[in-house]
């Protein structure tokens, strides 16, 4: 479909493609399907979902043990959901470390952040080794500031740097430095982290389908799991042309998982949304920002953008409406509303942007975990999950593949003795409730921080609807 410009407010995604692909997508060949599951096959692990955590944990099981039968189940394409549409951003967990710190303890903390740098550098170090064109660049990301109220958002995450000992996790920026390295207007101090990198996630999640078909996973797709049974000697799982028996199952299908049972209260669901520009070189050689990091501000509500290799501004915001249980389509993927809002804070924070043309706009939905951290566990002694990145999967996705890929195995080592690994893990709403409230606390925060861009004190109404969440154990924002 293709947004209309009806108001003002549209302006800026006139004839803009606006679709669930997302622009990624657009520009890749699609692949043949693989063939659909018919029969019954059996397996050492069957792995369900086709995103990057599933492909991850079915290489990296294949990696340590080549004979292993491994069978993987998508409903659709492997890297045509979530995976291969996102920002691009295969970021660490370095600004998440007060609140990790506070959760899991130091030794946990640092062991969990390490773990998420390495796999940024493994993502790289794979592209190279596998031949892989996923346009990697580790140039950094910078966490920033747009408003007074959100000056010094970073330092939790600095103070907890320096006292495990990682100073060079993290570096504060001065509001100069910060122009120098991108001069926006709403731009004020920031943080940067080095461990961190863009890539194309569409190429990544399909070059990384094809070489998984290529070591001998089985690829089952447009085999959506209906049905999955575990006892003491195995699992079975159903889709409506057959049944794979195995040892493990891995549950990798991000946000509908709630839709299972004992999984139905430990995320919620909320959507994201992206715009992405025509090439735009000048604009970036006129603002400086040529040395390719990735940005966030500092809200709870947070808009997010990167520069791509032909010069476009791919910008996003992290306000889009909240999910209803597991229903992942319709407003989660394409919402001309939110889209134009998204349109209208891209040339606030670039005014040099306006009049050109935006190319596509595309969201997604978000599986939110209770301390923003990814939730990894198992159910029966033999269904090993994991879901909830927030916002952050691309980079953490390969770490979350280690622990899977172990927990399936049946080996105990590092990563499956993690802090995220069956973690006490807090409990959110049943449904409607959930939406409900998790609706109230959005529009309190979306007012209570448009106020501060402002300037203005936020309404003493909206800023205790805001602080609700953190108040009884679950965080907001990063």
């Amino acid at each position: 479909m293709r947004v209309e410009a009806s108001a003002e407010a549209l302006r800026h995604t006139a004839g803009v493609i606006h679709d669930a692909q997302g622009f990624w997508l657009s520009q890749e060949e699609r692949p043949e399907a693989n063939a659909v599951l018919d029969g019954e096959v059996t397996a050492d692990v069957v792995v369900l979902g086709g995103g990057f955590s599933g492909m991850w944990t079915a290489w990296l099981i294949k990696e340590a043990e080549p004979n292993a039968r491994v069978a993987l189940l998508e409903s659709g394409l492997c890297g045509h959901g979530p995976s291969g549409r996102n920002g691009g951003f295969a970021n660490s967990m370095w600004f998440g470390l007060g609140s990790m710190r506070e959760t899991f303890g130091d030794e946990g903390t640092l062991a969990l952040a390490e773990a998420a740098e390495a796999a940024i550098g493994e993502i790289g170090e794979w592209c190279s080794s596998q031949e892989v064109d996923a346009s990697f660049r580790d140039a950094g990301y910078l966490q920033i500031s747009t408003a007074q109220a959100h000056d010094g958002v970073w330092e939790p995450a600095v103070d907890a740097c320096r006292a495990l000992g990682r100073e060079d996790a993290v570096e504060v920026l001065s509001a100069d430095k910060v122009q120098e390295r991108c001069a926006s207007p709403a731009f004020r101090g920031a943080a940067f982290f080095p461990a961190s990198a863009t890539v194309n996630p569409a190429r990544l999640s399909l070059g990384l389908r094809r070489r998984l078909i290529e070591t001998g996973v089985e690829v089952y797709e447009h085999s959506a799991a209906r049905g999955m049974k575990a006892g003491p000697s195995g699992v079975e799982v159903r889709t409506d042309g057959g049944v794979v028996r195995a040892g493990h199952a891995v549950l990798a299908s991000g946000g509908a998982q709630e839709a299972v049972g004992p999984l139905r209260r430990r995320l919620t669901l909320t959507s994201s949304h992206m715009v992405i520009t025509e090439p735009v070189p000048d604009v970036l050689d006129e603002i400086g920002w040529t040395g390719g990091e990735c940005i966030t501000d500092g809200r709870h509500m947070l808009h997010y953008f990167r520069t791509t290799e032909d010069g476009r501004i791919a910008f996003g915001w992290g306000g889009g409406k909240m999910v209803y249980g597991a229903r992942l389509r319709r407003h989660a993927e394409v919402d001309a509303d939110v889209v134009a809002q998204v349109a209208t804070h891209l040339t606030r924070f670039f005014p040099q942007l306006e009049g050109r043309r935006i190319a596509h706009a595309w969201g997604g939905p978000i599986d939110v975990s209770p301390n923003h951290t990814p939730m990894v566990g198992t159910l029966d002694g033999r269904v090993h999950y994991a879901f909830g990145y927030t916002g952050n999967g691309v980079g953490p996705s390969r770490m979350v593949g280690h622990i899977l890929a172990s927990l399936a195995l049946d080996r105990r080592d590092d990563y499956s003795r993690l802090a995220i690994v069956d973690h006490r893990e807090i409990r959110v709403p049943p449904e409607p409730f959930r939406f409900i409230g998790g609706m109230v606390v959005r529009d309190a925060l979306l007012r209570k921080e448009r106020a501060e861009e402002l300037g203005q004190d936020p309404d003493p109404l909206s800023v205790m609807v805001a602080g609700i969440p953190e108040r009884v154990g679950v965080q907001i924002g990063r």
